[in-house]
């Protein structure tokens, strides 16, 4: 086989090229890490999505991710007197949503 010419060399660059920078995905298969102090920019018109189904699993501030959350029923519309059923049940709406949010790492 001949040796590539300077030719030949662009042109496979810019195929590989082509094929990264034309992709509708990119996987990354190393950790990401952004310098101190820099922002990442979404788009204003669509916003930015991150897990794109509920299996997914995501986390922030370093703990295991998990994924989506179950719905959180609604507590019970209170009556115009102490009821502890009522009660109950926004301690139930509120013990899930202090679940859900240290299962995903924003509190501890």
């Amino acid at each position: 086989m001949p040796p590539l010419t300077d030719q030949d060399v662009r042109r496979i660059i810019r195929e590989e090229l082509s094929k990264f920078i034309f992709s509708d995905r990119f996987f990354i298969y190393k950790n990401m890490q952004f310098a101190d102090g820099v922002s990442i920019q979404t788009g204003l018109t669509n916003g930015l999505k991150i897990g794109t189904t509920t299996s997914e699993k995501i986390s922030v501030y370093g703990v295991t991710p998990v994924i989506q959350a179950g719905a959180i029923s609604a507590p019970a519309t209170q009556s115009g007197s102490y009821v502890q059923v009522d009660v109950q049940s926004i301690v139930t709406a509120v013990n899930s949503i202090r679940t859900a949010i240290t299962n995903f790492g924003i509190t501890a």
